[in-house]
């Protein structure tokens, strides 16, 4: 069977809206870059129409921005909402943590410490957009023993939200190590100390934002 062209055109705006958003997830676009319905058809070789509902979708997340004159960016970020998505990174994903701890066997323990791996070799490249990807890949690994897919869910569109700021603040940082308080998140998994990871979780999803809005 061939797919209607209502079924073709909604396979296309979904994978434009899931590299799209993947994209601006991760850092791979700066805050403040303009977009266009045009541009991103012609990247993604589709029509408008799949073009326009991926970004109605982004700019519902909050991903993309939405000027009155129909002008599409990535979000600049003010101190004051940096410091209130640093704010519900604190609350959503120390709860995360603390609920996947019960659930938290060595092999899982294992597969952090190889993302950690994959984290420094990101760091010594220098590859922002990497860096950015396994770091959150590293905080995703250990949310999804949490069990809690709606409150994962609230934590990744407040990712989403941040992707653009994250990669300026990498060039800030200039990193020369994975982020310190992964060793410390690692060791209180093994050691089952809640306190701990909670503490862990809480420093390393704010000390750098707090730079930032500082």
């Amino acid at each position: 069977m061939t797919a209607r062209p209502s079924d073709a055109t909604t396979v296309a705006h979904d994978r434009v809206f899931r590299h799209l958003r993947s994209r601006i997830m991760h850092g791979d676009l700066p805050p403040g870059q303009a977009l266009t319905l045009r541009g991103i058809a012609k990247d993604y070789e589709v029509s408008m129409t799949p073009a326009r509902e991926a970004a109605r979708r982004l700019v519902a997340e909050g991903a993309l921005t939405m000027s009155n004159s129909g002008r599409i960016a990535t979000p600049e970020l003010s101190n004051d909402r940096i410091e209130e998505l640093a704010a519900l990174r604190a609350l959503l994903e120390v709860e995360l943590a603390s609920r996947a701890l019960p659930r938290a066997h060595m092999a899982l323990i294992e597969r952090m410490q190889t993302i950690n791996a994959v984290i420094a070799d990101a760091v010594q490249r220098g590859d922002a957009v990497a860096y950015i990807r396994t770091n959150l890949e590293f905080h995703r690994t250990l949310y999804l023993r949490a069990q809690a897919p709606a409150m994962l869910a609230m934590a990744e569109t407040v990712w989403l939200q941040m992707g653009p700021t994250m990669r300026s603040l990498y060039g800030r940082l200039r990193r020369t190590e994975p982020p310190q308080f992964h060793r410390l998140i690692i060791a209180a998994l093994k050691a089952g100390d809640e306190p701990g990871l909670r503490l862990a979780v809480r420093s390393d999803v704010t000390q750098g934002l707090r730079m930032l809005a500082g």
